[in-house]
């Protein structure tokens, strides 16, 4: 290995060690799923080792939902403690939530990769204003989630769409939770595990979709890259219990306007990226 290729590891695991240390904390603080920062820094590491734009989200995908395995074990054990999660809801909502990650995975292999990062991109464009408009009002549209028939169709669009972003549900279950009232601490204890619904089939997936890849960088099983889920798993995993402490102690108004912005800058710069 010429030193050329030392230092791009060497970024690459610096990389990941900020990443690893935002996504976990975040999982546990707003529920919102590591993935959503996982993502983007993979999808721009994998650029900077040169990785086929044609597999690159492919990669970045894959390799955050193995890590939201993790992630969300140690984020719902510690919510499971405070009594923060709704077992109710995840007996109704389970099923469907998995049925609608094996659907998007099915698909996964198959889109392209610009439309892969397009999807990711305006989803995160759309938490991103939910994440600052809702910093000081309530967008609550009812009181109580919708009957069975909306109930599933709602599990099925999160776990679908969760996993072909390569996140861990809570992005997108705690703002639909938020909307019918639900009790926002219980809603971000209850998204850590739909998470681990999420993330299981979905890793499954994305090494089935890419086995025999040519493409794939060195240190890769399908589309989850082993170098990055062994850099990325000890720090989100860890200080994913430390986050879930902190939702209990802290007001994050704050830190969501500072996500948000995040998402925002991240989810631009993939456009920018993959149309130009």
């Amino acid at each position: 290995m010429g030193a050329e290729q030392i230092q791009l590891y060497l970024y690459f695991a610096g990389a990941m060690a900020v990443a690893g240390v935002a996504a976990g904390l975040l999982a546990g603080l707003l529920g919102v799923g590591g993935g959503i920062i996982i993502v983007p820094v993979l999808f721009q590491a994998f650029a900077g080792l040169d990785v086929d734009p044609a597999i690159r989200m492919h990669l970045a995908v894959g390799t955050s939902l193995a890590t939201i395995v993790f992630t969300a074990s140690t984020s719902s054990r510690s919510h499971w403690r405070r009594g923060s999660v709704d077992v109710a809801l995840l007996r109704s909502w389970g099923p469907w939530i998995f049925a609608g990650a094996v659907f998007g995975m099915a698909l996964f292999g198959n889109v392209n990769s610009a439309v892969l990062t397009l999807i990711f991109a305006c989803a995160a464009m759309v938490v991103a204003g939910y994440m600052i408009w809702t910093a000081n009002a309530s967008t609550a549209v009812g009181n109580a989630l919708p009957g069975t028939p909306g109930r599933q169709s709602l599990a099925l669009g999160i776990g679908g769409l969760s996993a072909v972003m390569g996140i861990g549900g809570g992005t997108l279950s705690v703002p639909v939770l938020s909307l019918f009232s639900f009790p926002v601490r219980r809603a971000i204890g209850t998204a850590a595990a739909v998470g681990l619904i999420i993330a299981i089939p979905g890793t499954l997936g994305a090494v089935a979709a890419g086995i025999g890849d040519p493409r794939l960088p060195p240190f890769s099983i399908g589309y989850v890259n082993i170098l990055g889920f062994a850099l990325l798993v000890p720090l989100t995993a860890s200080l994913a219990p430390i986050g879930a402490r902190l939702a209990h102690t802290i007001p994050a108004k704050a830190l969501r306007y500072a996500f948000g912005a995040f998402l925002l800058t991240s989810a631009g710069n993939m456009v920018w990226k993959t149309l130009y």
